[in-house]
């Protein structure tokens, strides 16, 4: 039976739906950033004229935009709202919070139903689970039999494209099942585009129709049909940055990250643990990320940098002095 399995890294809590050793979902939490589903108290910032939205501002001071306001309700009114989608970087803006009015007698004291609160910690995920999800999103690619998925994050909707080798009818068929999977591994949501092999015959687009709905039976979504050119749009609940948003707009933080993984779980005798990544990344390594590294490992950390290695392949080893 899957369940979401809870990692407690540094500067990162990441969460695994897992059935039978098989990772079927993937979510990524920073401290400090808002949990769609979770709620806050709020006082109502501004109210926009003849309408229910507005912006709002929560305990922490961050604003959230908001809707549902009932008409009563004027500027300085504290209440409750509930986060809907948490903020999203993209390049060159910033996308706020958006969250909706909840009345009174609906408010709940509970955290909510994410993995992120409600479901089981473990010290380490089993080996290979997170690192296959995170080099995944890293490259924005999975193979299938025949060919290779590529996505691409842009401000208007995340894209994915289909190339290889096999004829157009077999290779769109062949991607289906590991599209499926990419939506859930880099949980994806918002609006997305799939560019499948051009396809002149009608029933050769309704066979990839077809096994792109099983596929996504229980993928909550609205989906047109593929055009003439072989496009397909989905839409779906976006909830916050998927992990490709968070390599295409904090790449060097995700690799610091990775580091102080990898750094935590290096094995050997001695007193120093000696971590080598590229100069970027050091400079993304906080000093309490490195007190927690320290406290957690019962070793000394030690960084050094080499401007020859990438930024996601850092090199952490255990040394006597």
């Amino acid at each position: 039976m899957a369940e979401w399995l809870v990692e407690h890294g540094i500067g990162e809590t990441r969460a695994l739906l897992v059935e039978n050793g098989e990772v079927l979902a993937a979510k990524l939490h920073w401290p400090g950033e808002l949990v769609a589903g979770l709620e806050h108290p709020a006082k109502l910032v501004s109210k926009t004229s003849g309408s229910r939205r507005g912006v709002a501002a929560i305990e922490s001071g961050t604003e959230v935009l908001i809707d549902h306001l009932p008409s009563e309700l004027t500027e300085g009114s504290a209440f409750t709202l509930r986060i809907s989608r948490a903020p999203i970087a993209e390049r060159g803006r910033f996308k706020r919070a958006q969250g909706r009015f909840v009345p009174e007698n609906e408010a709940s004291t509970s955290l909510g139903d994410t993995p992120f609160t409600t479901d089981k910690v473990v010290r380490q995920f089993p080996a290979g689970l997170w690192e296959d999800v995170w080099s995944a999103a890293s490259s924005g690619s999975l193979d299938f039999p025949g060919g290779e998925i590529l996505c691409s994050v842009t401000p208007a909707m995340t894209l994915i494209d289909i190339d290889g080798d096999a004829p157009p009818r077999e290779l769109a068929l062949n991607s289906v099942p590991v599209i499926a999977q990419a939506l859930s591994t880099f949980n994806l949501g918002g609006s997305i585009g799939i560019d499948f092999p051009t396809l002149p015959s009608k029933a050769d687009r309704r066979a990839v129709d077809e096994a792109l709905a099983g596929a996504l039976d229980e993928w909550p979504h609205e989906r047109t049909a593929m055009n003439g050119f072989g496009f397909v749009q989905l839409v779906a609940r976006l909830e916050g940055p998927s992990l490709l948003h968070r390599f295409a707009t904090s790449r060097v933080g995700m690799c610091a990250r990775a580091a102080l993984r990898i750094a935590e779980r290096a094995e050997g005798a001695g007193a120093i643990l000696l971590l080598t990544v590229h100069p970027a990344l050091k400079a993304k390594l906080k000093t309490e990320w490195l007190e927690e590294l320290a406290q957690r490992t019962g070793k000394q950390v030690r960084i050094e940098t080499n401007p020859g290695l990438a930024l996601e392949a850092p090199h952490a080893q255990i040394a006597s002095n």
